[in-house]
């Protein structure tokens, strides 16, 4: 056998070395490899991300049909890649930003439509895609905006408008006192709608900070609601299931009521037989007690004891003059057996 020099084993370690790490890479990038990553790529123009990231959701109908792969800016824009498998795409399809949970999550919304199919070289143009509108921005944007505000100054102002207009017609007047007591409320308030600002301001990034948590409890409660349908099924099919046993039994006695009638009422002749047995039994053990007890009495004063057995001697007869057990059953007066 020809042997293998320790060149040509480096060579060999080397290349399977090489061959591992293609493999491995290629295992975690398939979704991006030209011929077995599947699916086709398209694109989208956007006023502005609005929040969207990368690995995303992309869906049809609220069912998944693929993922974000890239969000770069195209000069005014932003261009959202995504790769879609077994979905077609119509030259007049739409797409939307949306909210997938109130904690900033997002995914990407199509809405097929068009008779010819869209190209994936050109993306879907910005007149047919909308971004959301988010909530949590909105808030901390009007917290910096209102936190900005001269409450003073904006007093002193109305002020100002009152004064300029105190001597219009009373409807106007009563409008800009309005306004001034309004002013004064909100200057009087300010520390606590600072505060309040605040507090919301906390708020939203305590919320941004469970993200996980309580995506994991919205994940929870969908398993538990899963869970309890399932058990719901269970618990229908076992009352169908007592539905149709109670159906056949109810079919069987009818089938076999005739035959069911004299039966029961042979058993019933039975059963009251056996109770009047039990009874005299009954009567018998309770009669025999006394008996029973006496006798032990007998035969607890010694080696001896006294008895009577009556019917033991032939009955009452009468031969002449003689008469042969006259008392039959009568205890002797003195005497008995030792």
């Amino acid at each position: 056998m020809r042997r293998v020099g320790a060149s040509t084993q480096t060579r060999i370690g080397a290349i399977t070395v090489v061959g591992l790490l293609l493999g491995t890479l290629a295992a975690f990038n398939a979704e991006d490899l030209p011929i077995i990553g599947g699916g086709t790529t398209y694109s989208a123009e956007f006023a502005e991300a609005g929040g969207l990231r990368t690995g995303d959701e992309v869906r049809v109908a609220g069912v998944k049909v693929g993922r974000v792969t890239t969000i770069s800016l195209a000069g005014n824009k932003v261009l959202v890649g995504f790769r879609l498998s077994d979905t077609r795409l119509g030259d007049r399809t739409t797409a939307a930003i949306e909210i997938k949970t109130l904690l900033g999550d997002k995914y990407l919304s199509l809405i097929p439509d068009g008779a010819q199919p869209q190209r994936p070289a050109e993306p879907i143009p910005l007149a047919r895609t909308t971004t959301p509108f988010d909530v949590t921005d909105a808030v901390n944007q009007l917290g910096d905006t209102v936190s900005k505000v001269d409450t003073r100054q904006l007093a002193d102002s109305f002020q100002v408008l009152t004064d300029t207009f105190r001597n219009t017609p009373d409807k106007t007047k009563s409008a800009l006192d309005g306004l001034s007591a309004l002013s004064r409320t909100i200057a009087s308030r300010d520390d606590q709608l600072a505060a309040l600002l605040a507090n919301t301001a906390q708020l939203s990034g305590t919320l941004a900070g469970r993200d996980d948590q309580v995506r994991r409890l919205i994940a929870d409660a969908s398993q538990l609601l899963g869970e309890l349908d399932r058990r719901k099924a269970a618990i229908s099919a076992l009352l169908r299931g007592t539905k149709d046993l109670a159906a056949q039994l109810k079919g069987l006695v009818a089938d076999n009521r005739a035959q069911l009638g004299p039966a029961l009422k042979e058993l019933d002749k039975v059963t009251g037989i056996l109770q009047h047995n039990q009874d005299q039994l009954s009567a018998g053990l309770r009669d025999l007690a006394p008996y029973v007890r006496l006798f032990n009495n007998t035969i607890g004063n010694g080696r001896w004891f006294d008895g009577y057995f009556c019917g033991l001697v032939p009955p009452y007869a009468k031969v002449g003059v003689f008469e042969i057990n006259e008392n039959i059953c009568t205890p002797p007066l003195t005497g008995g057996g030792r």
